[in-house]
């Protein structure tokens, strides 16, 4: 662990209250001036009024970045940094302090997050079981930092474990509860998921539960509680790193309905109060490629990816150089996702779900088949039940995959949220099988939702809603006596497949699919799998 020189200071080190929250860094620092400076106390008593009511200084920035810690909301990258700089100080003075350790283990993992670093969660790890290792009973920040760690890594089956295991020491803990709503959704669990929310907000209140309410009911297809909520949350912010975070996911639900006026003022906010915000440029960058500014869209794209190369913008970035007719730029995109998804997989991350979908359109369909399918079995949420139905559809597995689709879409089965892709898929799934009428519907379902949710699908759904045309008026009946015999497989022009689903239905054309042995720079005219536009994956404190 490499440790810049600096003195000890103590930040965010005292035990917890017996509220179990973290107490305020600022108000420790306030706290060790008076206890220090007795005399100075007895000298300010006789000085004149005015004096005595100056403000007390501001806290620097470790302890801006601890305040924001304990109070579960996003700190500030600089603060951040200064906080870590404090405690590996402090620590190489003071290597038995567990709730140090505990602390600099969950500041790493939020650098990694914001910066989409990697490295630093190796290092949280360490730092993580050093904390437990020197105090192994009753060490819930330690365990707390465990579960954010597994949940920044796509571990939700571990997160949730980690989670669950601060709750049954510390039941009315509410910092836990966010963490186990993370989890749990990951992991295709709505009903914990609302039952988590129901508790935290028994418990607790302010934009940290305000944000997860909002991603809950938006799981649930509530949309406009989701908007009111996260409104709320940014109305509460005290920090302008606060502010931004709430602003930008408030981008991300505006995208999400198909307001790309509305969620490109939400980004812009958002970088107007933190330019550290790197999610909010990729998303202001989504924005403007829906609005037609392209070259706007491609400089912010590069920003955010030199800023922040999350393997997801650039698999966004690749699909719009497509739509622009630039391929040689798309496949350095896909290269650099490719070693993206390489680098966080050594540092423990979880990318199957984006290289999955990446594989399905740009590379091997039946190789994106099998990472989904044990991506399945290792966390079953609806992002990987879409994922999993598309990548069987490209790999011309069209019934099985219809069962995912369904999964992914069905409010019964867990899939509440109104996600344009996820529809258009099930439309185009349904297509090829011969169900017009679902088909049909669905495809103009996701256009109703968003008809910006992808540069390269949103046309095709339009063209594919355009080829199944109106519904066919219902016949007369006729009797039975009077109509006559169709020879056997004579349904259909001349030439068309047969439909087993609907034998009345030639085919919807396949689109063409990349060869398993061609590499993924030779296959970029495949076109994009938009996943860079599904819903959401990014919720607050993880990617």
């Amino acid at each position: 662990m490499e440790i810049e020189e600096r003195q000890p200071v103590l930040t965010g080190l005292a035990p917890q209250g017996p509220s179990g929250r973290r107490p305020s860094v600022a108000k420790h620092v306030l706290i060790g001036l008076v206890a220090g400076s007795v005399v100075l106390g007895g000298v300010l008593v006789l000085m004149p009024t005015a004096r005595r009511a100056a403000a007390p200084p501001s806290p620097g920035p470790a302890a801006r970045a601890g305040t924001a810690v304990g109070a579960g909301v996003p700190a500030a990258l600089p603060d951040l940094v200064a906080l870590i700089g404090d405690h590996e100080a402090h620590l190489r003075t003071h290597p038995r302090d567990e709730r140090s350790w505990a602390v600099l283990g969950a500041a790493y993992v939020e650098q990694g997050q914001r910066t989409a670093t990697p490295a630093y969660f190796p290092k949280a790890e360490q730092a993580l079981r050093t904390s437990l290792e020197t105090k192994p009973k009753g060490n819930l920040t330690a365990l707390e930092g465990l579960a954010a760690l597994a949940n920044a890594r796509n571990d939700f089956r571990t997160g949730r474990k980690w989670a669950e295991e601060a709750l049954k020491l510390a039941p009315k803990r509410w910092t836990a509860y966010p963490l186990l709503i993370d989890s749990c959704t990951g992991l295709g669990d709505y009903k914990a998921s609302r039952g988590a929310l129901e508790k935290l907000q028994g418990l607790h209140h302010g934009p940290p539960v305000l944000v997860e309410a909002a991603q809950v009911y938006w799981d649930r297809g509530w949309r406009e509680d989701a908007v009111a909520a996260l409104a709320d949350a940014t109305a509460g912010a005290t920090a302008p790193a606060e502010r931004a975070t709430w602003l930008a996911q408030s981008g991300r639900l505006a995208w999400e309905r198909g307001d790309r006026e509305e969620s490109l003022r939400y980004y812009e906010a958002a970088l107007s109060n933190d330019p550290d915000q790197h999610g909010a440029l990729a998303g202001q960058a989504r924005a403007l490629a829906a609005l037609g500014r392209n070259a706007e869209a491609l400089r912010a794209y590069q920003t955010a990816l030199a800023q922040e190369p999350d393997p997801r913008y650039a698999l966004e970035l690749g699909e719009l150089y497509e739509t622009l007719g630039r391929r040689d730029a798309a496949q350095a995109q896909y290269a650099l996702l490719r070693e993206r998804v390489r680098t966080d997989a050594a540092a423990g991350v979880d990318d199957e779900l984006v290289l999955g979908l990446f594989e399905a359109d740009h590379g091997d369909p039946e190789d994106a088949v099998r990472r989904l399918r044990e991506e399945w079995k290792r966390q079953p949420g609806v992002a990987v039940a879409d994922a999993l139905g598309w990548a069987l559809h490209r790999a011309e597995e069209d019934e099985e995959a219809l069962k995912f689709a369904t999964q992914a879409t069905d409010k019964t089965k867990g899939g509440g949220v109104r996600s344009a892709l996820y529809v258009f898929h099930r439309g185009q799934i349904e297509r090829e099988l011969g169900l017009l009428a679902p088909a049909r519907r669905h495809i103009a379902e996701s256009l109703q939702i968003n008809p910006y949710f992808s540069p390269v699908l949103a046309p095709e759904a339009r063209r594919a809603l355009a080829a199944l045309g109106e519904p066919p008026a219902e016949p007369l009946p006729e009797p039975k006596d009077e109509t006559p015999t169709e020879p056997e497989g004579a349904a259909g022009p001349p030439g068309a497949a047969v439909n087993p689903a609907n034998p009345a239905a030639p085919r919807a054309p396949r689109r063409p699919r990349p060869h398993a042995s061609t590499p993924a720079s030779a296959s970029a005219s495949a076109p994009a799998s938009a996943s860079a536009s599904a819903s959401a994956p990014q919720r607050t404190g993880s990617r």
